[in-house]
């Protein structure tokens, strides 16, 4: 239903807009005038007649916030709150082990929930050095659950995208070992390509 502003209910609204928000002065408006207009209606009213109530809805410079000096917000539940050294129902103990979603064996190395695969563990024990940038541990025999040394084999980055791109990763060590000369050979040729060019 459209509501006609007398001139009074119009004056009413330009004097009591600053400072205040819409459902406020809609609070004032209906008890002054004994009406029970929605907050949308005094809403349309200001955006049509241009009547600001000077609010950014931003908190001001220098403005205290009514939760200063208070640590945390306690909304009840205490009781079922985790409690200190509480370990959740998923917890595993450094050392586990699981098997990831690229199918991996992860071993658990560290608290909260650090990682590392196995394979890596193994390699990295054996040789005595960290896996060296640029590089990654691979299975000679494409099988990931097979731990051998001779089957975890080192290869650059770049080996590994040659062998990957032209099937060089066999099920037999030894021929993935050749996977990974035949990938530096077709390195050198594709270089002597480029340098023909």
């Amino acid at each position: 239903m459209v509501h006609r502003y007398t001139p009074e209910q119009r004056e009413f609204i330009k004097n009591n807009a600053t400072g205040i928000g819409n459902a406020e002065l809609t609070d004032l408006f209906n008890t002054h005038f004994g009406l029970n207009l929605p907050v949308e209606k005094i809403k349309r009213f200001k955006a049509n007649h241009g009547i600001s109530s000077g609010l950014t809805g931003r908190f001001e410079t220098g403005h205290v916030p009514a939760n200063k000096g208070k640590k945390g917000l306690c909304q009840g539940g205490v009781e079922t709150q985790f409690k200190k050294g509480h370990k959740p129902h998923n917890y595993v103990p450094v050392g586990s082990e699981r098997v990831n979603g690229d199918d991996y064996v992860d071993i658990k190395i560290a608290d909260p929930n650090k990682w590392r695969g196995k394979h890596l563990i193994v390699w990295e024990q054996h040789h005595g050095q960290s896996v060296p940038n640029g590089h990654a541990v691979i299975f000679g025999d494409g099988n990931r659950r097979n731990f051998d040394l001779d089957n975890l084999i080192l290869v650059s980055r770049g080996q590994l995208a040659i062998m990957n791109k032209n099937g060089l990763i066999q099920s037999n060590a030894e021929l993935t070992r050749t996977g990974i000369i035949m990938a530096d050979i077709f390195k050198k040729i594709g270089e002597r390509k480029r340098r023909k060019r």
